[in-house]
């Protein structure tokens, strides 16, 4: 259902407005592509969630090396 070919005209209408919707929140200007379009979001999304990851790491213990005599 998702390839832009064979899925029905109303479908296809609706992604594309989909995606225009998702471009003008974003930034002023369309996207050239699919791709770039999810790019963009991805690096948005690793931007938003980086503090939260880091935030849940436990702090790590270093481990004491003993010195040989």
């Amino acid at each position: 259902m998702y390839d832009p070919l064979t899925m029905p005209a109303p479908l296809l209408k609706a992604h594309q407005q989909l995606d225009r919707a998702v471009d003008r929140c974003y930034r002023p200007e369309p996207f050239p592509s699919d791709r770039h379009r999810v790019e963009y979001l991805f690096a948005l999304y690793e931007q938003l969630t980086a503090p939260l990851v880091a935030a849940a790491k436990p702090p790590r213990k270093g481990r004491k090396v003993q010195a040989i005599a």
